[in-house]
């Protein structure tokens, strides 16, 4: 096979999208047929991310498995796709956390079960379709479009007020994004050109940079989501199926993230140098109020959501760092880099931990139907298999070296030390407070005398919850013992984007 000229991206994307199409068209009564389909049309993108992903030449920043076709021809969009060392671990983490959602799906019990599982599908095709796309409109579309299935799972098989939290996250998310289109426009006009890549040469004036980097920042900042922005995803994620948690949470919030890559730091660059005093901050909050506030919570998923939000502001902390860093007349190349890495590493190991949770919440929920954490207690004598895993969990969450969490946080610490001490201090209290809600929910569910009787009648694993959590405790413990893994794959892309800043500088 010629990977020059077989489109293998095209067939990632729309592998998925085809299958959600056709369980459309199967009764919902026919579990089995929906089941298999579903299983068969999230196992071919995982398998080809992975062949993908064997094939794939790490020791060279440049763009590969391309893929450019006209497209509108009289406004100059194309169907450009191709990928580089950091889109394809968000690509492998899609797969992966998708085949992993739909065969934990089956565990729960809900109607239109394959309308269910077909907008699951779309969302993964839409994700790497986002992860794919160098044509600014592509990205776009693909960006917008994966609202409408997750509306849609949220809308329909949430809780009692999920017209509320839909209704939220949609006005949120689009006002964003229609931000960022006016950007896109702006920068397409000047270019001559909607590619992503031919913004990069552009010569944008500083105030101009500035307009463009907050139209950019809000919109992928409402997606990731940063503080202030953030509060609609705690009522997304009390309201949605435990399903639609796992990939809001693991996938869908490193959208933003990744933008934040491929926009903000080669784009606008100057903007990024000139307002990095008031950005750290932002992520500062994110790290220690939410981090408090989800010490507070008495809601689960709610704990988890908040943990999330805390959780990112350690990748936009990462990203904003390079600003610092660029900016300052001792600059150092490679604690710029360390901490871009960091940020990376960091969304991978979340997508993965954080599934990880909200999977364990919904194993909870589906026995007990409550949420709660004080109605919850001893839940360790009766489920001593899974009390043992979401114990893992909630220590990866918490930082635990030999693990994910940590791999990440701990680069985009060694990187804030060098720019600024305080920015350090703070930003490890991080390691405690995790520690704390994580370790915290762990003692008053798993722990204690089990004195419910929903929860002393509580039975023990299914294999269709089990091996979703095993699939991700090893992922966890293999990035975090071999993180060079990971850092092998994205270091070429990401010292090129260090070194493209810093020419522009």
């Amino acid at each position: 096979m010629d990977t020059n000229y077989f489109p293998l991206l095209s067939l990632l994307i729309w592998t998925p999208i085809l299958g959600g199409f056709l369980l459309l068209f199967i009764n919902e009564k026919k579990t089995y047929i929906i089941k298999t389909v579903g299983i068969i049309f999230t196992s071919i993108p995982l398998l080809l991310s992975l062949f993908i992903i064997y094939i794939f030449d790490s020791s060279s920043y440049s763009l590969q498995f391309i893929e450019n076709r006209k497209w509108i021809e009289n406004l100059n969009i194309n169907y450009f796709l191709a990928i580089d060392g950091i889109s394809i671990l968000f690509i492998l983490l899609t797969t992966i956390i998708s085949s992993v959602i739909i065969f934990f799906s089956f565990s729960e019990e809900r109607s239109q079960n394959n309308k269910f599982i077909s907008s699951f599908l779309f969302i993964e095709g839409l994700l790497l379709g986002a992860f794919c796309a160098l044509d600014s409109i592509l990205f776009y579309i693909f960006f917008e479009s994966m609202l409408i299935p997750l509306f849609l799972i949220i809308g329909i098989w949430g809780g009692p007020n999920r017209v509320y939290a839909t209704i939220k996250f949609f006005i949120y998310t689009l006002f964003g994004s229609v931000l960022m289109l006016v950007a896109i426009l702006y920068l397409a006009f000047k270019a001559n050109s909607f590619l992503i890549f031919d913004f990069y040469n552009l010569n944008i004036d500083l105030n101009t940079q500035i307009f463009l980097f907050l139209a950019f920042l809000i919109a992928f900042g409402i997606k990731i989501p940063m503080w202030p922005v953030h509060t609609w995803l705690p009522d997304a994620h009390v309201e949605a199926p435990s399903s639609g948690s796992v990939i809001l949470a693991a996938v869908l919030l490193k959208v933003g993230g990744y933008a934040m890559i491929r926009f903000l730091l080669p784009i606008t660059t100057d903007a990024g140098i000139y307002l990095h005093d008031f950005l750290i901050p932002l992520s500062l909050i994110a790290i220690i109020y939410i981090s408090l506030v989800a010490i507070a919570q008495q809601d689960m998923k709610k704990l988890i959501a908040y943990s999330s939000v805390a959780h990112m502001g350690f990748v936009t902390l990462g990203i904003f760092l390079v600003f610092n860093l660029v900016g300052n007349n001792q600059f150092n190349h490679d604690i710029a880099d360390i901490g871009l890495q960091g940020a990376i590493v960091q969304m991978i190991s979340h997508g993965l931990i954080s599934a990880a949770l909200f999977i364990c919440v919904g194993i909870i929920y589906s026995r007990t139907k409550t949420r709660m954490i004080d109605d919850q207690s001893g839940i360790g004598q009766v489920m001593p298999i899974f009390s043992a895993l979401m114990i893992f969990f909630l220590l990866a969450n918490s930082g635990l070296p030999g693990t994910s969490g940590f791999v990440g946080e701990f680069m985009v610490l060694i990187s804030s030390v060098q720019s600024n001490i305080f920015y350090a201090i703070l930003a490890s209290m991080t390691l405690v407070l995790a520690a704390s809600y994580s370790l915290w929910l762990g003692k008053r569910v798993l722990f204690g005398v089990a004195t419910n009787k929903i929860v002393l009648s509580m039975k023990a694993l299914r294999n269709d919850e089990l091996w979703p959590l095993l699939t991700l405790l090893i992922l966890v413990l293999i990035i975090g013992i071999k993180p060079e893994l990971i850092l092998n794959i994205i270091n070429e892309s990401t010292n090129h984007i260090i070194y493209s800043i810093t020419d522009k500088t």
